[in-house]
């Protein structure tokens, strides 16, 4: 073994794991925009200028980053370092800004929206996937260090305000803060928490299984998320907290001194804003003219700025830019730009110039807010899930009109964890991840005709093996009689084949109810493997492994990711 591979090659036999690699082939609702792009990124530079092979011919766009890097470094790395000592980071965090201060390094971001108890388990992926890059490019000779930006400014409550595990009872739990905590409009990252949250802990710590490593999760949730605090600090304390060994750079853009030196991108973009509205537009098109879907909806009107505005605020309400309310910029027939349900009706030079002296009262729409996060940081490469990959193919029309060097995006991480209990189920029925992708209905039939009763499984493949060949062989006899006796047999053929596998489902039904514990246990594989139709990892919450296995856990993911498998891995505890 080289010296570079523990840094950048998967190591789950240190952990005691046992991965497999799955095709995102063989995984239901993948587009086909992200398998061609797994296949090989090169080929689709049309659309990605800098996409890369494999994941170390980054070391080769590292300078192009630092060339082309005009932001206040000093002033950006200053504004890190308070964030993070605001939220208890640990040395190895408070160093890699020390590092990113270095006018050599480069930083490896990803980020996600600030999700309860940091949201589903993808968020903790492409965290450890942005802190394994950066080991294995400082390995390599380049000066990396990760940094997760958080998405405080989206305003999707819906999205975020609730938090899923596997409960002690094998069922799916959520625990959810009230819909009308959140004003209309408002980021979610500026969102004071109130007593509500300590009704959602408690939820929470009651429906996980009551285990050696619960008084150490109780602490840590209790610390992160308190009455009071921001949804954005609380996500940023809690994910601080998780990652203090990686050394993990946590960004919220909410801050005003990182607004502020955003602030001539803002400017820049408000002035091109019909150029880059009608680029967004053709780019849309061309990708659906190659067979691919445009994942942004955009339009000739479009704005790349939203404006915040104060004017929802009850009065007992402290009025401040971040927690105002968001609204869209739209272009009018005259062609100024009008903030939707304000007077603020204002040239692109007006609005250029607002942003420029108070970009507080501004945030970047979902075209631009890749490139305001890498004019920020001296980005390498970001890491993503399959919908931004296909945003980054809209928005390389953004980073080129206003003349920022594209950068490269990686999909994250992608896991499924089995834990010992599920795995003994698959082993018993002979199963693999793939077949939870069926309905239910699909599973039982394996199980019980693979497993559970051969025999009667058997008896119906003869039954419909002895109908059919009696069947065709009326309708051989009966055609040159009559040819309309032909088209009836065939009609009642279906019918009695239609019966027959109604019998076959009642004939699975009954076996499960004679064996319940094998019912019970592939349901409970089910919600832990595919939970509602979906990955695991777009479901589940970290917390259901911490509980179980305690913050080690993370070790072991950060192991078995595999920075060269475009595939999705299957993780075995």
């Amino acid at each position: 073994m080289t010296i570079l591979e523990p840094a950048c090659s998967s190591s789950p036999e240190a952990a005691g794991l046992h991965v497999e690699a799955l095709p995102f082939a063989q995984i239901p609702q993948q587009s086909k925009l992200f398998l061609d792009y797994q296949t090989d990124a090169t080929a689709l530079r049309r659309f990605y200028p800098h996409a890369v092979r494999r994941h170390y011919d980054l070391v080769h766009h590292a300078t192009h980053v630092l060339e082309n890097y005009t932001c206040d470094r000093r002033a950006v790395c200053d504004a890190l370092e308070r964030l993070n000592r605001s939220w208890n980071a640990g040395e190895a965090t408070l160093e890699n800004i020390a590092r990113l201060r270095d006018a050599r390094t480069v930083a490896v971001v990803t980020g996600q929206q600030a999700g309860l108890f940091t949201g589903a388990l993808y968020t903790i992926y492409k965290a450890l996937s942005a802190i394994k890059l950066a080991r294995c490019l400082t390995t390599r000779g380049v000066e990396a260090v990760p940094v997760f930006w958080i998405a405080t400014e989206d305003h999707d409550w819906e999205e975020v305000r609730f938090a899923q595990t596997i409960g002690c009872d094998g069922r799916l739990a959520t625990c959810e803060l009230p819909a009308e905590l959140h004003p209309e409009g408002m980021s979610v990252g500026a969102l004071m928490l109130d007593d509500s949250i300590e009704a959602a802990i408690t939820r929470l710590l009651d429906v996980l299984p009551s285990t050696e490593f619960i008084a150490e999760l109780k602490e840590l949730l209790h610390n992160s998320y308190k009455s009071g605090k921001s949804f954005g600090e609380a996500f940023a304390r809690m994910m601080t907290s998780l990652m203090t060994n990686f050394g993990l750079i946590i960004l919220d853009p909410l801050d005003a001194e990182l607004k502020r030196l955003a602030a001539p991108l803002y400017a820049q973009a408000a002035l091109r804003a019909a150029d880059i509205a009608r680029a967004l537009v053709e780019r849309s098109r061309a990708l659906e003219a190659d067979g691919y879907h445009a994942q942004v909806l955009t339009g000739s009107d479009s704005f790349p700025l939203f404006f915040h505005t104060e004017d929802n605020l009850d009065k007992d309400q402290t009025a401040s830019p971040a927690s105002s309310r968001r609204v869209a910029i739209t272009r009018t027939p005259e062609g100024a730009y009008l903030a939707k349900g304000t007077n603020q009706i204002h040239s692109t030079e007006e609005w250029a110039s607002l942003a420029q002296d108070s970009p507080e009262h501004f945030s970047p729409n979902v075209t631009l807010r890749g490139v305001v996060q890498d004019y920020l940081l001296p980005t390498v490469a970001y890491f993503g899930g399959a919908a931004e990959i296909a945003y980054f193919a809209q928005t390389a029309e953004v980073y080129r009109l206003l003349e920022r060097p594209v950068t490269p995006i990686l999909h994250r991480a992608s896991l499924t964890v089995i834990e010992p209990r599920t795995v003994r189920t698959l082993e018993r029925y002979d199963l693999h991840l793939r077949d939870f992708f069926d309905d239910f209905d699909t599973l039982i039939r394996r199980v019980v005709e693979g497993k559970l009763n051969t025999d009667g499984a058997r008896r119906f493949d003869d039954a419909e093996r002895t109908i059919s060949e009696a069947m065709t062989a009326l309708r051989d006899g009966l055609a040159p009689l009559d040819s309309t006796l032909v088209a009836a047999s065939e009609t009642r053929h279906r019918k009695i084949n239609y019966h027959l596998e109604a019998l076959r489902k009642g004939f699975h039904r009954a076996q499960m109810q004679r064996d319940r514990a094998a019912h019970r246990q592939l349901e409970r594989a089910q919600v832990a493997l595919y939970p509602e139709r979906a990955l695991q990892e777009r479901h589940l919450n970290i917390t259901s492994l911490l509980a179980r296995h305690g913050l080690y856990c993370l070790d072991w993911l950060y192991d078995a990711i595999d920075l060269g498998l475009a595939e999705h891995q299957i993780v075995y505890l």
